[in-house]
């Protein structure tokens, strides 16, 4: 490395540093990236990608296994683990691959190593080896280092039998019982991955509902699915301890009554949230604040150090790439001095669970609509008085819309079925663009469609639902 000084420096090249990085070259910044691993970052590499691969290797082989409903015969259906790895591995080094090739197209400098905050403007970087290279200059500097999975005392994840994320998305045999504890996104997707290919599933929640983020309703709903499905799941439960032995672990797990429960499985996977990568940057030195293992940010996304900025997942939730993306974008153009530059407003960023049934959603649930005041009209639309839902096979689900009563105001929307994930954003543009009820209505959804179900939600929001 020849040119030490530069614009912008971003430490971390996941999806939110190296968006940040991609934005500011496009704005003319000279930018360089530290990273000390993968480009890409964890979801990249190890997290939203790859699950993805692994889980629609799970969605085939259902499908496959329910080939005769479709009049297809397709007999002694398995799976071959390690080319289900192998795929999962080679899609997500195709696209750290992608991001190598748009760091070169953007003229960036990736440095390779583990970036420190040395002073206003100064980054000093280590290289794998321990060497250390030449310290980076820059007039502005995004900390983009992302987070890592948390852990519980007792539930120290060993790799063997107690994994993480990354142990459960490469394993080299196939557990035939595992008990997740953690019921978001995360740990839910595992669990559907895993009970789809024909492992005894239990999941253990410590709040008294599974995916605590999303709509009462819709979580309720997707609990009877994924039980249907063969899952045991236990909400207000926490574990309590556990004991290894040569190639299982036995846990004990403390019921909403106080009673205990024994379980004993051949894997377990704690998913129970993440933690900032806030250690060893050098940060209060500078005066950067850090609350409760996140770095404290303004709606610029600027830190209390002057030129030092932070995104993603190091300034805490939601946990999202899509949120990290967006943010480093935000904080890019303030710092170009783009004119028109919108905070990102979180009420409007989707969440999705890619599991089966798939959970998506935007805006707030019916329960914090009515903490604010709302009074509400709220529309539901089943996937099962859908023609395509019919037509496809995936009659589990339902969509649901809060608006407010006075405004027609769209202040939620949530879906549990097929498709979910791709369906939420049609109710993401229509958020971000304050629409109300009335253009809803205007809108035409093509026929058939899953999206009619969209249309018929709001309609039966305002009492005009047509096929139900």
């Amino acid at each position: 490395m020849t040119d030490t000084r530069f614009d912008l420096a971003v430490i971390g090249a996941g999806p939110g540093g190296y968006v940040a990085a991609i934005r500011a070259a496009q704005l003319g910044m000279k930018t360089a990236i530290v990273e000390r691993e993968h480009l890409g970052g964890i979801c990249l590499n190890w997290g939203c990608i790859p699950t993805k691969a692994l889980l629609r290797t799970s969605e085939l082989y259902i499908a496959m296994r329910h080939a005769s409903e479709f009049g297809l015969a397709c007999d002694n259906v398995r799976f071959d683990l390690a080319r289900v790895v192998e795929r999962s591995r080679k899609v997500a080094d195709r696209l750290a691959n992608g991001v190598a090739y748009l760091m070169k197209k953007n003229a960036i400098a990736v440095i390779k190593g583990t970036g420190r905050l040395k002073g206003e403007g100064r980054i000093g970087v280590t290289a794998g080896s321990g060497e250390a290279l030449p310290d980076i200059e820059a007039q502005h500097i995004i900390v983009a280092t992302g987070a890592r999975a948390r852990t519980l005392p007792g539930l120290e994840p060993d790799g063997r039998l107690i994994w993480t994320y990354k142990e459960a998305m490469v394993p080299t045999s196939f557990p035939k019982s595992l008990l997740i504890v953690g019921s978001g996104a995360i740990g839910i997707e595992f669990a559907s991955f895993y009970r789809s290919l024909g492992a005894e599933m239990t999941v253990v929640e410590m709040l008294p509902r599974i995916l605590p983020a999303e709509d009462e309703e819709i979580s309720e709903l997707a609990r009877k699915a994924f039980v249907k499905r063969g899952m045991a799941i236990h909400t207000g439960t926490t574990v309590e301890r556990t004991l290894k032995g040569a190639d299982s672990v036995a846990a004990a797990m403390k019921k909403p009554d106080g009673t205990i429960e024994e379980i004993a499985v051949e894997r377990i996977i704690l998913a129970i949230g993440i933690a900032g990568n806030v250690e060893g940057l050098g940060l209060e030195a500078l005066g950067v604040e850090v609350e409760q293992g996140h770095i404290v940010v303004d709606e610029w996304c600027r830190t209390g150090a002057a030129g030092v900025y932070a995104i993603g997942d190091v300034v805490g939730p939601p946990w999202l790439a899509h949120k990290a993306s967006h943010e480093g974008i935000v904080c890019v153009e303030k710092i170009a001095g783009i004119e028109g530059v919108h905070p990102l407003d979180k009420i409007a960023i989707p969440s999705c669970t890619y599991s089966s049934p798939q959970i998506a959603s935007v805006g707030l649930t019916e329960a914090q609509a009515r903490a604010s005041g709302h009074e509400l009209k709220i529309g539901r639309f089943p996937y099962s008085a859908n023609g395509k839902a019919i037509a496809l096979g995936e009659t589990e689900g339902l969509v649901k819309t809060n608006f407010d009563a006075k405004t027609g105001a769209l202040l939620g929307a949530h879906i549990l079925g097929a498709e979910a994930t791709e369906l939420i954003q049609g109710f993401v543009i229509a958020k971000t663009l304050e629409t109300t009820e009335a253009e809803l209505i205007a809108s035409i959804f093509p026929h058939p469609t899953l999206s009619e179900m969209m249309g018929e939600s709001v309609l039966d929001a305002f009492g005009r639902a047509l096929h139900i």
